[in-house]
């Protein structure tokens, strides 16, 4: 009985797979045998995303369905008081590339580490265009902050050479993120040479137009590393995290959550919290003070 000819009931069993690729409601998911299917979900919600596993059933050669979301280790999302926007799933690693030229958004940059410390995932910061000696110089040392916390900060040139950020991603499914034009698709460019051919194979697949990184992707560095590849984003909400979670974000808070005054202390302007006291004790810095409450003070002024 071929294959095109065959009922959901009568097909082979449900297939395990990871989402290689996500468009839409459309999604590429690999199998054990290295072959991709073209697939959808059932019914109009889908809610999977790149990096998922999942069971697919086929429904025609190079075709198939995903028929279960396999629980996840992380799922990396942002989100605002309206909408959520899934980014990658069972991610251990998130690399935050930034560049001097054009300038990024330290913001950014606290709303990335607090989505990693919700996830209990590593985060790594790539300073990347290192060839622009000077405004990478003065980027450097306003990130210094982030390598004092014990975040890893790295400093590369991906046109020229990639290699100084590949032992970090060893052992890893890492996903990068980034404003537009930061050089996410350069870094993976040249750590992957055919991975233009497997955006093109992705476009022929689906039957749509060229995709330059308008949708997660996954790429093999080898078979214990991997990277996803996302849009490049302007802004990271993180609606889906409540009020008196977003302070455990900040992991140089964490000695002094829970001996302010009052036990309901958001670290606004309430008297005896602790976190002000630390920052009047250059504990710690007042910038990092400056993102959280950037963060709480509009969902407390919403209420």
């Amino acid at each position: 009985m071929s294959l095109e000819s065959s009922s959901p009931s009568e097909l082979s069993p449900r297939i395990l797979g990871q989402i290689v690729a996500a468009f839409g409601r459309q999604y590429l998911v690999e199998i054990k045998s290295g072959e991709i299917l073209s697939c959808v979900t059932r019914g109009k919600k889908s809610g999977a995303v790149c990096g998922d596993q999942v069971k697919v059933q086929y429904t025609t050669a190079g075709q198939g369905v995903i028929e279960t979301i396999l629980p996840r280790s992380a799922l990396m999302y942002r989100s605002n008081a309206f909408r959520e926007k899934l980014i990658a799933a069972n991610i251990t690693q998130i690399v935050i590339v930034l560049a001097a030229i054009p300038s990024f958004s330290e913001e950014l940059v606290n709303r990335c580490l607090v989505a990693a410390e919700n996830q209990s995932i590593k985060a790594l910061i790539v300073l990347n265009k290192s060839d622009l000696i000077e405004p990478t110089r003065a980027a450097a040392t306003s990130l210094s902050l982030y390598r004092e916390l014990g975040y890893k900060l790295i400093q590369l040139s991906a046109k020229k050479d990639v290699a100084p950020l590949l032992p970090y991603l060893q052992g890893h499914l890492s996903v990068l993120v980034g404003q537009s034009g930061m050089g996410k698709s350069t870094i993976i460019n040249n750590l992957i040479p055919t991975a233009d051919r497997a955006t093109a194979e992705i476009s022929i697949a689906l039957g749509a137009g060229r995709h330059t990184t308008t949708h997660a992707r996954l790429y093999h560095l080898n078979k214990n590393s991997h990277v996803i590849d996302s849009p490049g984003m302007q802004e990271f909400g993180l609606h889906h995290i409540s009020n008196t979670s977003l302070a455990w974000g900040f992991i140089e808070f964490y000695p002094y959550i829970g001996k302010c005054k009052f036990s309901d202390c958001l670290h606004i302007s309430e008297p005896g919290c602790a976190l002000v006291r630390a920052v009047q004790e250059r504990k710690i810095d007042i910038r990092r003070l400056s993102f959280y409450r950037k963060l709480i003070n509009p969902r407390i002024n919403a209420v």
